[in-house]
């Protein structure tokens, strides 16, 4: 059977919007609408003769509206295979009608969860005669369409004006690959839900990720692949992925990582000091604290001024007139802040290409979450990195204490480190960045490339000395042997920051006390690869 004449429709829907105008569709196709509760009240309201459901199925909805549609005369007239002797037979002898045409979207649950609602309330919103209306409908698409998605009621009408009332096979296939897909999805986020509640589970044998499409990318990390978005269909921390953009043209694939990388990092530094963070390729090339974001920029700024141009910009506080006066003398790609008073918003809109990201808030970098990572033939799966470290976890190894400027610049630079590329040495003197080593394969190579960044951005901006001089180091796992201490000596650090637990700690112990170096031990390693 290829084309169906709807001459029955059942509609039962949590979300109401467009209901009457299909409603009125329909009527105008002579098509019996066939309802529930809620439903057939928004039908009436709007005029429509509408047929209850107990009506059809001679019982009574009951126990609190959890049983109106699961009964033989509903599934009957949707699963009967229409040109099936047996089957016709059988709606004969009790008194099945066919069902052509059903309408259906499903409880709230995420939205349930999402305004946080307690167990009750969202165990009521698991809906159960919704879905296995839409898998019956779906699986029997020969014969019934199946529409779940409000999206869809224009073309439905569009398809039965242009046909007489009919549906085609076609139509009806694409129908019910998307209930499907509402219907697995809808059961995945339950299955998250109950995995994570309790935080009971967070390596369930099966593991569900319910994410929807949000918008396909120009290209993903080099133009000859191809990438999108996706977003959690459960609530969760607000990130890049729910930033609202003001200007510019869509953010690339590269533009998501980079700013997603700016983003966290930022995120770590208390709103009460304004901070700022410039990212390239994923990694922090510049990183301040200040008395104003003016000022945080400008010293984040001055750390790489080569790599920063065409990076990204993230800010913790409001952007103002000033900063953003300051970002746009260079080419920026994207600035993220948590909001832009007029003025900023006015000075970026004569830089047609550069994105601004609003995000409204940031979510807290201590939060629980997964970090995921697929590879050849599976997943990994892991929590991801809110360590965080205070003053009072610090053990001071060496025979010098450090000073309290010492103490801030030692959690600053661990704060960045924490962000950068394994092997990560990053040195900072007075809440900035002196120089960033990333991403080299053995941590001297590191140590040896922050200090000669460092010395070169000293150089440019004709500093008498460079900023490593009287700098803290921080490295993002243990020294394994004290030549790598020993290249952050001959940059001028006096303080260091490491994880410690190498074998030979006491050897870089002892290096470090006859440096002169006060050294101290979070027991925190940082990889981050």
């Amino acid at each position: 059977m290829s084309d169906v004449k709807v001459t029955r429709a059942l509609l039962s829907v949590s979300d109401k919007s467009g209901l009457a105008d299909l409603g009125q569709a329909l009527a105008r196709h002579g098509v019996e609408l066939v309802s529930t509760g809620g439903t057939a009240k928004a039908l009436r309201d709007a005029g429509l003769d509408v047929r209850d459901i107990s009506d059809l199925t001679g019982f009574p909805e009951m126990m609190d509206g959890r049983v109106k549609t699961l009964h033989p005369k509903v599934h009957g007239g949707l699963l009967a295979v229409r040109d099936n002797a047996e089957h016709v037979a059988a709606m004969e002898a009790h008194d099945i009608g066919a069902i052509d045409l059903v309408i259906v979207n499903l409880y709230p649950f995420a939205a349930t969860v999402a305004r946080g609602a307690d167990r009750p309330d969202i165990i009521e919103n698991i809906d159960i005669g919704g879905p296995s209306m839409v898998r019956s409908a779906a699986k029997n698409h020969a014969h019934v369409a199946i529409v779940t998605d409000p999206a869809d009621y224009g073309e439905l009408v569009e398809a039965l004006d242009a046909s007489g009332g009919m549906t085609s096979l076609d139509f009806r296939k694409r129908l019910a690959a998307k209930a499907f897909s509402a219907t697995a999805t809808y059961d995945s986020m339950i299955a998250s839900w109950f995995s994570f509640a309790d935080q009971a589970q967070m390596f369930p044998e099966r593991l569900q990720l319910p994410l929807r499409h949000k918008q396909e990318l120009r290209y993903g990390e080099n133009p000859h692949q191809v990438a999108a978005l996706y977003v959690p269909e459960m609530p969760g921390a607000p990130g890049i992925a729910q930033a609202e953009q003001l200007q510019g043209k869509e953010l690339s694939y590269n533009n998501f990582n980079d700013a997603d990388a700016a983003l966290e990092l930022v995120a770590e530094f208390d709103a009460a000091t304004p901070a700022c963070v410039i990212v390239k390729h994923a990694n922090p090339c510049g990183v301040a604290v200040a008395g104003s974001l003016r000022e945080a920029y400008e010293q984040a700024f001055a750390c790489d001024t080569v790599s920063a141009f065409g990076g990204i910009v993230a800010l913790n506080r409001p952007l103002d007139a000033e900063t953003a006066r300051a970002i746009t003398e260079i080419f920026t790609e994207v600035v993220i802040a948590p909001e832009a008073d007029e003025a900023a918003k006015e000075i970026f809109a004569a830089k047609k290409n550069l994105r601004l990201m609003l995000t409204g808030g940031f979510a807290d970098p201590k939060r629980p979450g997964l970090q995921i990572k697929t590879i050849a033939g599976g997943v990994l799966i892991q929590s991801r990195d809110n360590g965080s470290i205070s003053k009072d976890d610090l053990q001071v190894v060496t025979e010098r204490q450090p000073s309290e400027q010492e103490l801030a610049d030692c959690l600053f630079a661990w704060t960045v480190a924490k962000h950068v590329k394994s092997n990560a040495i990053v040195y900072a003197r007075d809440g900035a960045t002196a120089g960033v080593g990333a991403g080299q394969m053995n941590r001297m190579e590191s140590a040896r490339i922050a200090a000669w960044k460092a010395r070169d951005a000293a150089e440019k901006a004709g500093w008498a000395e460079s900023r490593t001089i009287g700098s803290a180091v921080a490295s993002d796992a243990f020294f394994p042997f004290a030549d790598g201490l020993m290249t952050a000596v001959e940059a001028g650090a006096t303080a260091v920051i490491q994880p410690g637990g190498s074998i030979r700690d006491d050897e870089v112990i002892a290096a470090a006390n006859e440096a002169g170096l006060a050294m101290v031990f979070t027991g925190m390693r940082h990889f981050r690869h």
